[in-house]
């Protein structure tokens, strides 16, 4: 009898449960928590209060990271999906919260990261009345979202995040925006929340689209190839396809270059890998890009950065794109086969047409460039005997120390371009950075976010003194939250790269480059963050062991040559068999 009782009183509070009215800002916790969202970057205001409100409950199951900045929340969920590869989530509120988030969203659509901004909206009476902090977040966003949304009902929005989630994350990923108006996060929804699941969305096709005879052709090209050369981008990384790249490189003997964004997708030790493609990439792979019969490029789209002069690029070659977002193919570099499909599955199809190959001389053209390289840029940098400390001598230190493991999160400008070129990578997935927009300010943020995702990965972002002070507020973030971070500055008080193309292209007029900077370990310390500053090569190799050790947040200081300069380099709007290296 009791047994009984028990049962109906379960039932009836189970009843009363789904009797209960569910606002539109719980039934959004219940929709993100559905999608397996663990992590949200925010910062409240008025016109999102409602929805902060419903997260005061959901402590458990989301956590919630208060950046200084909303900019900072979008390069934490960006930092955060580049490492996870889940989708990033950032939360704010209406009028200057969403306009902050602008340079993220616009930086996460240009680099393919697939990222959820929900954003609060005044009341749907309101709109279109000038009230306080409203802003058309929906226009200002179109052109760089892959799909925005404004949400005035509670019962929208279950469906709405479903299809959110979706879009970011399937076919080319990218940033999704929803603007939520406040009646709608305070009014209930109509009837019980369910979780809804979506597989597609009606005009909306990222499938890949290509015939098996592609594929076959593309075989074709491969195996009677005499100097083929493969390129991979991001994409490697996004569909998990780096066993399948080494298969064919090995399989094959083709040579392997990386874009900015593909480094780590494959081993840099691996005896067929030639280094990075690009404006700053090594010297061989550009100059024997226009030597090259046949080109395959996996999940890259040949930007300006890659290509120099399109009308001087690679004209000898016949070109294989395996590309999943279809606007992406013969809109710069016109293919001889194109396959419109994700990396990974493409490839699985490839590769049994592949034959057995091996392409030593070609390859050993490669190596050569690589020794002049070595000689007139390379031991110069990261072995100097004169002078002040370098940033690739900086960036070798720590490549050692950590046996190229570390993931780096490079903000822009020298120092990435150094980051890139001599950190070698070890371990897949291991270099973030704002490619496509060039974002300065990005990588504080984008580190800490991706130390959350990954607490187990030694996370360290290499950073420039000036886009140190765009966005140094976030050291109260990583204090805050206790993430040990490990921040590098490489300071050598000018903005570096701009300075750069003053001296080679300006004839030395060096304007408004030059920084007057702060005491950055007083204001490191100030925020509670560990700091050191160096400035003598015998004192490198201690600290960087130091910064290692740390268990806490750190931050090292390096002061570096003011005026030195990054080799090889393409010019703009130059071939890029013009690479030059000094």
């Amino acid at each position: 009898m009791g047994a009984t009782v028990q049962n109906d009183t379960s039932k009836a509070a189970q009843n009363k449960a789904s009797q209960r009215k569910i606002s539109g800002s719980e039934a959004l916790m219940m929709a993100l928590v559905a999608e397996g969202v663990d992590t949200i970057f925010g910062y409240p205001g008025g016109a999102i209060m409602p929805v902060y409100d419903a997260l005061y409950d959901y402590r458990d199951k989301l956590n919630h990271i208060l950046v200084r900045h909303e900019q900072g929340a979008g390069h934490a969920a960006e930092g955060y999906a580049r490492i996870s590869g889940k989708v990033g989530v950032c939360l704010v509120t209406s009028g200057p919260g969403a306009t902050n988030l602008i340079t993220p969203i616009a930086d996460a659509l240009m680099d393919s990261v697939p990222m959820v901004c929900l954003v609060g909206q005044v009341s749907k009476s309101l709109l279109g009345t000038d009230a306080f902090q409203e802003a058309d977040v929906i226009g200002m966003t179109m052109p760089i979202t892959k799909w925005n949304y404004q949400v005035t009902t509670a019962d929208e929005i279950p469906e709405i995040i479903a299809k959110a989630f979706y879009i970011a994350k399937s076919g080319r990923p990218g940033p999704v925006l929803i603007d939520i108006t406040k009646n709608a996060q305070f009014e209930a929804l109509t009837n019980e929340f369910i979780n809804v699941k979506c597989n597609s969305v009606r005009g909306y096709r990222p499938k890949s689209n290509y015939t098996y005879e592609q594929v076959e052709k593309a075989a074709e090209l491969i195996n009677a190839a005499k100097k083929p050369f493969l390129f991979i981008g991001q994409g490697i990384l996004i569909s998990k396809a780096e066993n399948e790249v080494r298969e064919l490189v090995e399989k094959s003997g083709i040579p392997v270059a990386s874009t900015l964004h593909g480094l780590s997708a494959f081993p840099a030790a691996h005896p067929q890998y030639v280094g990075m493609l690009g404006m700053h990439g090594n010297y061989g792979p550009n100059l024997l890009t226009n030597q090259a019969d046949v080109i395959i490029a996996i999940g890259m789209r040949f930007d300006d950065r890659v290509t120099g002069d399109l009308s001087r690029y690679a004209k000898q070659a016949k070109v294989v794109h395996i590309e999943v977002d279809p606007a992406e193919i013969d809109k710069n570099v016109k293919t001889a086969v194109s396959i419109n499909a994700d990396a990974k599955e493409a490839l699985q199809v490839l590769l049994p047409l592949i034959r057995k190959n091996e392409h030593s001389q070609w390859l050993a053209k490669f190596n050569e460039c690589y020794q002049q390289e070595i000689e007139k840029v390379i031991e110069i940098e990261i072995h100097p005997t004169q002078g002040g400390l370098r940033m690739g001598e900086v960036i070798n230190k720590i490549s050692e120390k950590t046996k190229g493991e570390a993931a780096i999160v490079a903000d822009v400008g020298q120092h990435q371009m150094m980051a890139a070129r001599y950190f070698k990578f070890a371990r897949t997935n291991s270099f973030i950075s704002s490619g496509g927009l060039g974002t300065m300010g990005f990588a504080l943020p984008a580190a800490f976010g991706a130390k959350v995702a990954a607490p187990d990965r030694e996370v360290i972002a290499v950073i420039g003194d000036g886009c140190f002070q765009m966005t140094i507020q976030e050291l109260g973030t990583i204090a805050q939250n206790k993430l040990p971070v490990k921040i590098v500055i490489l300071n050598n008080n000018f903005l570096g790269m701009v300075r750069q193309w003053q001296e080679m292209f300006f004839d030395n007029r060096y304007s408004f480059v030059e920084l007057q900077n702060p005491d950055f370990i007083k204001i490191s310390e100030g925020f509670g963050v560990k700091a050191k500053k160096i400035t003598e090569r015998c004192e490198l190799d201690s600290a960087v062991e130091e910064m290692l050790a740390s268990e806490v947040p750190y931050l090292l200081e390096v002061v570096v040559e003011k005026e030195a300069n990054v080799f090889p380099m393409v010019a703009t709007g130059a071939s890029v068999e013009e690479v030059r290296l000094q």
